[in-house]
């Protein structure tokens, strides 16, 4: 954060425009010879995540919702099989880890409460942290594991399509 809001040296201190307020920006006396007689210069945060560019005009929207843009390429769109593959597996690779937490936590608490094992506190911490820590990872295998063909299936687990598209895809990044 302190990056983003010190990217192109605002004063030391700041003036009326709160920091946290995104369409705030900074006045700069410092860059002005006589800052009294000159009206000050603005700095804008200037910050893009890789992915998401410039904001799209009213007239670019309207070109590719009527698919008239001129770098219309089909090998972005994923085809609708291919996109259902996808959510089933991810459903699957997220609920079944959550939906195991969920029940080793209340075993756990079964077995804790009718004094059939001294159950220690690292054990439900353990397993919390296992079972929800792979289902969050399962979003990521969910999405990597199924085949990206719209006419290949694919194994069971998709062990082989991870590899394939782990590697597909950091080769369309690059290029």
């Amino acid at each position: 954060m302190r990056t983003l809001l010190f990217s192109q040296k605002p004063p030391l201190l700041f003036p009326s425009p709160s920091v946290w307020n995104p369409g705030s920006t900074f006045t700069n006396h410092k860059s002005q010879k006589n800052p009294i007689n000159s009206p000050p210069t603005t700095w804008k945060l200037h910050a893009n995540a890789k992915g998401f560019g410039a904001r799209s005009t009213p007239a670019s929207i309207k070109e590719r919702a009527s698919g008239n843009n001129n770098n219309n390429n089909e090998e972005d769109h994923l085809p609708q099989v291919v996109l259902e593959r996808m959510i089933v597996r991810i459903l699957v690779s997220v609920g079944v880890p959550l939906a195991t937490g969920i029940a080793l936590l209340y075993f756990l608490g079964v077995v804790k409460e009718k004094q059939l094992f001294n159950v220690p506190l690292w054990l439900p911490l353990l397993t919390t942290f296992l079972t929800f820590g792979m289902s969050a990872v399962g979003i990521a295998y969910g999405s990597l594991s199924s085949s990206w063909d719209a006419d290949k299936k694919g194994s069971l687990l998709g062990v082989e399509e991870a590899k394939q598209n782990w590697v597909e895809m950091w080769t369309e990044d690059d290029s």
